[in-house]
């Protein structure tokens, strides 16, 4: 029988990389820590870690085990957060990831009235292009720009983010306003860089819209990042295309030629099948449904 206390020193160890680390985490001396580990060595009678001078990398046996102990520590978190939440009332730790973009632009300046609301969910945004892996509890519930490709994941259509053209105020009155798709040829465009996957595919539709002869459309800057791409804009620096949830019209950014529209994206609400009854997250999904009808896009 694999003794729990030493698994989870090994957990720890494993995440971390070294006995010093996981001992600060457990609030364990780096000697306690390397003691359970031998300890657990000898017990299952094989190597877990190849001990370096620069650190610790797990043996082939170490790389099996760790897995495993992943899999029920992850499994272990998710059933104390059932334990704990109450029925009634919406409480406990809720851990959201979304895009850089839709994150900083228009889901956290929504998030004070969703904790007015929920005063006792804890809440952690994570900001991240990269998606992260809800079946090993990295988050707790993504809002994607495409549909999820994991199996084991409940999704909810949440809106469609259509993209147009924008430039700011200052800009337009320096370079004038493009009338015809043939006028962009004249104006600095800002578009997706090439060197990092996209959040959406084809999200450089702007260079080849109307099909332009070659050459004919200058790129001033590429950014891998579309909320950089909107500071871009703002600033006065050329046209780029962004979705329309991004752009606050206050803030002297405007669309033009607005009969003209790129590939549509759709948004999806997504968690583990596990969390179905988790009032937290229905709460959060009713919520932003609730602030999507509200906006206009």
């Amino acid at each position: 029988m694999m003794d729990w206390d030493k698994l989870r020193v090994f957990h720890a160890v494993a995440e971390a990389g070294s006995f010093t680390h996981a001992g600060e985490k457990l609030n364990l001396s780096q000697s306690a820590v390397s003691r359970q580990i031998s300890g657990l060595e000898e017990s299952l009678n094989v190597p877990l870690f190849h001990r370096h001078a620069r650190g610790l990398i797990l043996t082939e046996q170490g790389e099996l085990l760790y897995a495993t102990a992943r899999d029920v520590f992850a499994k272990l978190s998710m059933t104390e957060a059932q334990l704990t939440e109450s029925k009634e009332k919406a409480q406990g730790r809720l851990k959201i990831t979304t895009t850089v973009a839709f994150g900083s632009t228009w889901l956290t300046p929504r998030i004070p009235e969703f904790l007015q609301l929920y005063p006792d969910i804890d809440l952690t945004l994570l900001i991240d292009d990269q998606e992260l892996d809800l079946a090993m509890r990295e988050a707790d519930v993504a809002i994607r720009m495409t549909a999820p490709r994991q199996p084991d994941l409940i999704q909810r259509h949440l809106m469609s983010v259509r993209f147009h053209i924008y430039g700011s105020v200052d800009y337009l009155k320096k370079r004038g306003i493009p009338q015809t798709l043939e006028d962009l040829k004249d104006h600095d465009l800002i578009i997706y860089g090439k060197d990092s996957k996209p959040p959406i595919p084809n999200i450089n539709w702007l260079e080849t819209v109307g099909e332009p002869a070659s050459g004919d459309r200058r790129v001033i800057l590429r950014v891998n990042n579309q909320y950089a791409i909107y500071r871009a804009v703002r600033s006065g620096l050329g046209l780029a295309a962004l979705p329309d949830y991004m752009v606050d019209e206050n803030l002297n950014v405007v669309k033009v030629l607005p009969e003209t529209m790129g590939p549509q994206a759709e948004a999806y609400f997504v968690y583990a099948e596990e969390l179905r009854h988790s009032k937290r997250i229905s709460v959060f999904r009713d919520f932003l449904i609730k602030k999507v009808s509200e906006s206009r896009f």
